[in-house]
């Protein structure tokens, strides 16, 4: 029976997905599949969240557009695992708020402090860490670390607001250790931990590239990296993502 939202059924994605916000981005991803975008087939164009499965030096992988917020990502990671997605990775932008973190940099997220309201409605309020699983984390590090490429690991605040009203909030997160602000992974992490309990091999890692850097001197604005170095930026991410995703498949 097809998905609501995807307008996809079983067998439509490979269980390694790529999981970014922007649907452009998603296009992007699936140019880098074996044989380049004509190569891979479309899954779903509904709503503009865009999707596609293809293969990545020889196996299996897709690419599904998420939307922005943990509303829409939430919506997308439901129906993915009721088709048979099973290795999740977000790849994204994130705000670096952590000390000696700047634009370009990379984010492997262990945990994500849930800051949003969809992952306050699935846990009713109670005090819950969603983390990443291990195994993807290192794969992510690792195919950094043998691009000569040393990212930042630790944990991300995911929240609803990009332009947050409280002068403070992201202060104290840095005081917390949080080394990044975004939007998305918090609900990722719960989803598949809430399916690994349940007894299916799910996992979940998120790699994010620095866009902007926020701090009491600075602002998003002032600091978002100019567009062609944002484009390189992430592309790279993309390459470590790929490489993680299809790992041990």
């Amino acid at each position: 029976m097809p998905q609501i939202h995807l307008r996809a059924e079983a067998g439509d994605y490979a269980p390694a997905v790529l999981l970014p916000g922007d649907p452009n981005r998603a296009t992007r991803i699936a140019e880098r599949f074996d044989g380049g975008l004509e190569a891979a087939r479309q899954v779903t164009s509904h709503r503009a969240l865009y999707g596609y499965t293809g293969t990545y030096h020889g196996r299996p992988v897709s690419v599904q557009t998420t939307g922005m917020g943990t509303p829409s990502l939430s919506i997308v990671v439901e129906e993915l695992l009721r088709l048979g997605a099973r290795r999740l990775i977000r790849v994204g932008t994130c705000g670096g708020i952590g000390h000696g973190i700047r634009t370009g940099d990379l984010v492997v997220a262990t945990a994500a402090a849930p800051a949003d309201g969809a992952t306050r409605a699935y846990l009713a309020d109670e005090p819950y860490a969603p983390s990443a699983d291990f195994g993807l984390v290192r794969e992510l590090v690792d195919a950094a670390t043998a691009r000569g490429i040393t990212p930042h690991v630790g944990q991300v605040c995911t929240v609803d607001l990009f332009y947050n009203p409280d002068p403070g909030f992201f202060g104290r997160m840095r005081e917390r250790g949080i080394l990044a602000v975004e939007m998305e992974t918090s609900a990722l992490y719960y989803l598949a931990s809430r399916a690994s309990a349940a007894g299916e091999d799910v996992r979940a890692a998120t790699i994010l590239t620095v866009s902007d850097v926020i701090s009491g001197e600075a602002t998003s604005e002032e600091t978002y990296l100019p567009l062609d170095e944002l484009e390189r930026a992430v592309d790279r991410m993309i390459d470590l993502g790929l490489e993680a995703a299809i790992a041990g498949s």
